[in-house]
Formats: structure tokens, C-alpha cells, sequence
């Protein structure tokens, strides 16, 4: 999973992304600052991995990753390359999902870069220039499909799909609004339009905001309100104060987390919700050589979630043993489970379920 993080410049996009991966981006007070993307790689923390590793004691212990790309500011014009923005927006296509940090804290030792802090009008800054960019590459597909119909009057479906988010962009609306179907959603495949990409909206709030929802600050409910509009995502964090934790390990991070009234870190919080807008869960397995966390989307059947590994295991896949992780935790080990009558053998059909423990059978 690669999640590209956006935002006007100095709204504290690097300090976040410093924050999450610990790769030390460049952070100052100039817009900028980031030219170059840069890419962090973070566990997904799961505990079940370390019950199973207690249980196994493996030789290697792979927890789920995911790839956070720090995208240099964007500012109005960027879609006609203001500000190096054409480079900036290509780093956007190239994600599954985008983290738009938006800032709702007043400071003014941090320079704005339109003079004043406000939310949704720096939003709309961003969304506006992403709208402008797909409204480009549609009206480009628009006209391929209207040639290439001259000789095949099948493509009218098409060409009535891209008109229509044609018009919805050109209201200033982002492409994923649109109720689509399957049909229509595949048709896009090979057309990465950025509105269409799910979001995360990150409030950068003050310290003081930090402890819990911050439904006291004004900017930050607002945002909520756009994002439910648009059934996006939205949290809260503060990103000084997780540049603090980012410092901090095990009880030192947790002593930390309870002195400030927070329950989870917003590295924990960003991966949830990451996890929740884009339906994935995981599926473990399990053994000496190693214990492992595979990410998958929801609803995806045994045949595909075997492929993962490798495909070979989808191509010669002939059933999976599987058995839920709390029935495992429960009878202490695989013997006792089997013993019981809880390690089930599923076929092509089975839909995973998050906490799967699999051995995948397979013959090629």
C-alpha cells in the first residue's frame, strides 16, 4: 500500500511524514522545502503477529508494510505547472491513496503561504488543482473515444461515462462523489484519475487538540463535515507531538501517550483508517520459517489471497486449511486445534476473513 501525503506547503506535511517513518525528510519554515518525493516504509503493528511468534518462535517475523511518499506542496496553478506542479501531481498517480494534510492550528512563527490559516479554503486549493488536472486527461479521453467511434459504435457507454465525470469536475466536484458502477470503475482502469483516488484528511491541530477528537476546534469540525460529504476519511493529529513519540519506544512511547491523554499514536490511527477506506484486512501464516501478515481487500477468495504469496499457489491451488486466530490463541497450539475439530479445509470459494490463519495446499 502506497499512500502519498498532499498539502499546501508549510501546512506540516514532512514533519508528519518524519514523524510516521522516522526517515528524516527535510522540514523547514519555506515552501518548497520537498522537491524530490520521499519514501518511508512502516510496519503495520499487529499484535496476533507476536502471539505467533511466541507460539513459533520463527526464524523470520514479517509484519504487513506500508510506503508513505512525502509529496512536495502543492499551490494554486500547479496543475499548469506552477510551482513544479506537474512533477508533483505524476508523484500522486503513482499512489493508492492520498493523506491531505490540511492546517488547523494558529502560529505565527509558521509562515502560510496564502497569509492566514484557513482549512477549507487551502482544501479547496488542493482539490481544484487535482479537478483541474483530471478535467485535462478526460477531455483528452473524451476526444480519443469520440474518433475511435467511427469505426466502433460500441464505445458510446464509454463516451457517455466520461462526459459525465467531465461534468461533475467541472462543478468543482472530485470524481469519487460519483456513484459508479463495476462496469464504469473498470473502465477507468487505465485512466488513474487523482479525484478518484480515496482520501485521508489529516488535521494538524495544536497540542492542546491533540488529547482526543478535537470537537472544540472549529476548522477541524468543518473538515469532518466535508469529508463525510465525500465519504472520505478524517483524523486528527498534532505532528509535533508526533515527532516526540516517533522518538520514544515500548513503555517509554506508552508512558508518553498516557501523560498527554492519547490513546493511540497517530501512526496507529492514520493506518486504521487506511486499512478501513480502502477495505483491507489481513490474513497471517504461521510456522518455524516464518510468521507473516498478508494484505488483502476484503472479500477477496482463497484462490487469489494464495496468490499473494506467489502465483503458482493461485494457479495450482487446491484448498486452504484455515483456522480463525482467536480459536488458535484459545487451544494454545495447531495440534490441539485439529484435535478439536477447528482447522477447517476450504475451497475456491472461501471468502478470507481478517485474522485467517492459512496453509494453502497447491499443486503445479
Amino acid at each position: 500500500m502506497k499512500l502519498g501525503i498532499v498539502g499546501l506547503p508549510n501546512v506540516g506535511k514532512s514533519t508528519l511524514f518524519n514523524a510516521l517513518t522516522n526517515a528524516g525528510a527535510e522540514s523547514a519554515n519555506y515552501p518548497f522545502c520537498t522537491i524530490e518525493p520521499n519514501v518511508g516504509v512502516v510496519t503495520v503493528p499487529d499484535s496476533r503477529l507476536d502471539v505467533l511468534a511466541k507460539m513459533y518462535d520463527p526464524k523470520k517475523y514479517t509484519p504487513a508494510i506500508i510506503q508513505f511518499v512525502d509529496i512536495a506542496g502543492l499551490v494554486k496553478g500547479a496543475s499548469q505547472g506552477e510551482g513544479l506542479g506537474n512533477k508533483f501531481l505524476s508523484n500522486i498517480r503513482e499512489c493508492d491513496a492520498i493523506i491531505h494534510v490540511v492546517r488547523c492550528f494558529e502560529d505565527d512563527n509558521i509562515i502560510h503561504v496564502d497569509g492566514s490559516v484557513d482549512p477549507m479554503r487551502d482544501l479547496e486549493t488542493i482539490n481544484m488543482e487535482l479537478i483541474f488536472s483530471d478535467m485535462e486527461m478526460v477531455e483528452r479521453r473524451i476526444d480519443r473515444t469520440k474518433k475511435a467511434m467511427k469505426g466502433d459504435k460500441t464505445l458510446a457507454g464509454e463516451l457517455a461515462l466520461f462526459e459525465r465525470i467531465y461534468a461533475t469536475l467541472e462543478e468543482g466536484k472530485c470524481a469519487r462523489t460519483m456513484e459508479l458502477s463495476d462496469d464504469e470503475l473498470a473502465c477507468l482502469y487505465d485512466t488513474p484519475l487523482l479525484t478518484m483516488k480515496p482520501v485521508i484528511y489529516v488535521a494538524n491541530v495544536s497540542e492542546d487538540d491533540a488529547t482526543a477528537e478535537p470537537v472544540n476546534n472549529e476548522a477541524y469540525m468543518k473538515l469532518k463535515a466535508f469529508a463525510e460529504t465525500e465519504k472520505s476519511g478524517v483524523i486528527a493529529v498534532c505532528a509535533g507531538i508526533e515527532s516526540e513519540i516517533a522518538e520514544l519506544e515500548g513503555e517509554e512511547k506508552q508512558m508518553f501517550l498516557e501523560d498527554m491523554g492519547i490513546e493511540e499514536s497517530g501512526l496507529d490511527k492514520l493506518i486504521k483508517a487506511s486499512y478501513s477506506l480502502l477495505g483491507l484486512i489481513s490474513y497471517l501464516t504461521a510456522g518455524p520459517e516464518e510468521v507473516r501478515a498478508w494484505t488483502i481487500t476484503r472479500g477477496t477468495k482463497a484462490p487469489q489471497a494464495a496468490g499473494k504469496i506467489h502465483s503458482d499457489f493461485e494457479r495450482g491451488f487446491i484448498r486452504a486449511e484455515v483456522i480463525a486466530f482467536d480459536d488458535l490463541v484459545a487451544c494454545g497450539n495447531m495440534v490441539a486445534a485439529k484435535e478439536q475439530g477447528l482447522v477447517r479445509s476450504e475451497g475456491k470459494e472461501y471468502v478470507m476473513k481478517d485474522g485467517d490463519i492459512v496453509l494453502f495446499r497447491f499443486n503445479v
